[in-house]
């Protein structure tokens, strides 16, 4: 492997107000985590939903690996999330809350070399909301370069 394999949602703090974050586990079939390790995955439009008290992500794009054979997966399935009762039970609350969604924002491979899907509990964004972190960032930027001269 060449480093760590770290994929980032980099839409998700841009669209939302990310409130609380978790680590869970994702449920993989055959060549996936090998597509992973390469590095080809997508979670720009991907969600998090609930289907019978479990947690799925759903279009989260994983391309199919390419030395695999008939055996190779769907893209664009849905995957389980793996997360305790409790956990489960906490968010489930949370969502049914008005305006509250869970998303995934990064999708890394830890020490043990298994996949883990960190996703947050967010909130959408107004277009206001939008500009006004448009100007932080570029303030903040601003702010850097007159600190590096």
């Amino acid at each position: 492997m060449n480093g760590p394999i770290k994929i980032k949602n980099r839409k998700a703090s841009f669209e939302y107000f990310l409130i609380e974050r978790l680590v869970a586990g994702i449920q993989l079939n055959g060549t996936e985590i090998k597509s992973i390790r390469e590095g080809k995955a997508n979670l720009t439009d991907s969600y998090c939903a609930f289907v019978q008290q479990e947690l799925f992500v759903k279009s989260l794009h994983i391309a199919e690996y390419s030395m695999g054979t008939y055996n190779n997966h769907e893209p664009k399935r849905d995957r389980k999330l793996l997360l305790s009762k409790r956990e489960l039970k906490k968010l489930a609350t949370k969502v049914k809350d008005k305006g509250f969604t869970i998303i995934p924002v990064q999708l890394f491979i830890n020490e043990r070399g298994l996949a883990k899907l960190e996703i947050a509990l967010a909130k959408g964004k107004h277009t206001y909301d939008k500009r006004e972190s448009l100007k932080q960032k570029d303030s903040q930027r601003e702010i850097d370069r007159s600190q590096s001269y």
